[in-house]
């Protein structure tokens, strides 16, 4: 059922499903204490972590290891007025262990910006929340398709 605003809230599992079908997101971190955004192609893993690969030298890897940080994605249909948003919110940290990067190699997982030395960030789902629009709108609680 969709409530008068129109969104249907998300669970946790849907969440990460609908995150699974699409290529990018953005992450959403702390640079000079301000918020930043950049838009990054991404993979979920198999127990739900967001992960990014990004150049070892990058401003990004350095701002979010060890931080909080957002993760959203999204995907919107203008034209039948639908569409879904996914936030995964939790800590970030940059991937050390031997044994994981062995592995998250073979998920072919690459960032889609070169460089020669690349880095995987895992993004722990400590929240996750997401809304979905259906076509049309919703008066007094009823939907009506547009």
């Amino acid at each position: 059922m969709y409530p008068n605003d129109g969104f249907r809230e998300l669970g946790r599992q849907e969440c990460l499903r609908l995150l699974a079908t699409v290529p990018v997101g953005r992450v959403v971190f702390t640079r000079q204490a301000l918020p930043a955004v950049l838009p990054v192609n991404f993979r979920v893993d198999e127990d739900g972590a967001v992960l990014l690969r990004t150049c070892a030298a990058s401003e990004l890897a350095r701002a979010v290891d060890g931080a909080v940080v957002a993760f959203e994605a999204d995907t919107v249909d203008a034209d039948t007025h639908s569409g879904w948003s996914v936030v995964v919110t939790g800590r970030a940290a940059l991937v050390t262990d031997q044994a994981e990067l062995t592995r998250l190699e073979r998920t072919g997982l690459r960032s889609w910006a070169p460089s020669p030395q690349q880095v995987f960030v895992r993004i722990e789902p400590d929240l996750v929340t997401g809304r979905e629009l259906a076509g049309g709108h919703t008066i007094y609680g009823l939907h009506v398709p547009a």
